[in-house]
């Protein structure tokens, strides 16, 4: 690791990752290196997650095609040096903010869109000059090996590495003399990155989650509403950080959604997903044994099925629940959904914000002033108003948690800020002097009370 981390060290200290052509190079390279290896991954996704060919290239290979596209189309401008203001007391000055990288930087990556989550941070700190050390997840062994294999045929290792292994090998990766850590994954795990980056002070972002909730108002479009929290939380078989975590329907409206659902989740997924060769499957058997564990909470009124040797969870509409619920006490992460009812909107509210921060939230509802209630009540990383997972897609949109569930974020030119020290810059005049600021000014106190005062 410390032969690593020293190569890319002395290598950007030379200065080859400055300039917006190289920087752009890179950039072609990976957008080539996607279409190479496009088959790859796709194989790879099927055997480590059985993800479909439609899904693997929807949520994975065609979001970074777009992230890659949208860092080339704009990062000669984000390149440049913004200029500020100059104040009465500066004078003569010229004032600006020049864009430089930090260094190397860690990404770790996790499992449920390992080619996306890898990828994604590593576009935006090549962008923004860096070198990168990538660590994939473990978890998915195959996808992993394609990573390492792709990254080692269109990158040197000094300008991106990947480094494979498990928590121990993350550990050590953790000790080195990093300039920037970025890891998406779990709270608990989140924490632990924090403390270790403490020590050395090394910035981080952490991409991390929670309970995501979902409310259906009562003037809600109850089919569509369906449709979109279906999609949403069953993609990937609800292995997302932003899938709805949990369902509040007002009470008016609530039999009328749990039949829609039915519905969709008949329509999108067969009479009997676990028999669906293009439905995901649960990432291992410990993940598979915690969220069958969910399966014992309320009342199953769709799915519940479960295949052990294929790790497969069939899509669940779970009711009667309460937050003493064991599906409700950590982030689900699988295809189980929990149904609360509510009378009052207030009530949802006050309920939502007795827990962390969620990394999203969804509002169902035609009312604008509703709406703008939710939003201005609850905080959260990002969310949508009548639908679900939308907001990530969109390269203008910055893509981050808030308390628990995260901090700081990236996507678009929130990406190359991410990965980007802000040098503020203050270019003084030689040709007078502004001699108030000195002790020996018989006026300087005067003209400090007139600027400041």
């Amino acid at each position: 690791m410390n032969t690593i981390v020293e190569k890319q060290k002395s290598w950007f200290k030379e200065g080859h990752t400055r300039s917006y052509t190289f920087r752009k190079e890179q950039l072609l390279k990976m957008k080539k290196m996607m279409t190479t290896f496009e088959k790859p991954i796709m194989n790879a996704l099927k055997f480590d997650l059985n993800k479909s060919e439609y899904e693997a290239y929807a949520s994975e290979i065609a979001f970074l095609r777009s992230e890659i596209d949208h860092h080339i189309k704009q990062l000669k401008s984000w390149m440049q040096p913004t200029k500020v203001k100059t104040p009465l007391t500066h004078t003569g000055s010229k004032n600006f903010i020049q864009k430089e990288p930090y260094g190397t930087v860690l990404v770790i990556a996790p499992w449920n869109y390992p080619i996306q989550l890898s990828l994604a941070p590593v576009v935006g700190a090549i962008a923004a000059g860096n070198t990168v050390i990538l660590k994939p997840s473990e978890l998915t062994p195959t996808v992993s090996w394609v990573l390492k294999k792709m990254i080692e045929q269109y990158f040197p290792p000094h300008l991106i590495a990947v480094v494979e292994g498990d928590k121990e090998v993350t550990q050590e990766l953790l000790d080195q003399p990093l300039d920037y850590i970025f890891f998406t994954g779990s709270v608990p795990v989140g924490k632990i990155i924090m403390e270790k980056a403490g020590r050395q002070l090394i910035p981080v972002t952490l991409e991390l989650g929670g309970k995501s909730p979902t409310i259906v108002h009562k003037d809600a479009s109850i089919d569509l509403a369906a449709k979109r929290i279906v999609w949403g939380k069953f993609t990937n078989a609800g292995q997302t950080c932003i899938a709805p975590d949990y369902l509040y329907v007002h009470h008016e409206v609530k039999a009328e959604l749990i039949r829609s659902m039915k519905k969709y989740i008949h329509e999108f997924y067969g009479e009997n997903p676990l028999e669906n060769p293009d439905y995901t499957k649960i990432v291992n058997e410990s993940h598979f044994n915690r969220i069958s564990s969910y399966l014992e909470s309320g009342i199953t009124v769709e799915g519940g099925t479960t295949d052990e040797q294929q790790h497969k969870i069939s899509p669940t509409i779970l009711d009667q629940i309460t937050w003493s619920d064991t599906v409700m006490q950590d982030e689900i992460f699988g295809p189980v959904l929990p149904v609360l009812t509510y009378d009052n909107l207030d009530e949802v509210i006050e309920q939502v914000n007795n827990r962390p921060k969620p990394l999203a939230l969804y509002y169902f509802g035609e009312n604008e002033n509703d709406q703008q209630h939710v939003l201005q009540n609850i905080s959260f990383g990002g969310g949508c108003i009548n639908d679900t997972l939308y907001h990530i897609i969109n390269p203008h949109l910055p893509f981050g948690g808030v308390g628990e569930s995260g901090i700081g974020n990236y996507h678009g030119y929130a990406s190359f800020e991410t990965f980007t020290h802000e040098k503020s810059i203050t270019k003084q005049t030689t040709k007078f002097d502004q001699s108030f600021r000195y002790p020996s000014s018989s006026f300087g106190l005067a003209m400090m009370k007139r600027f400041f005062g």
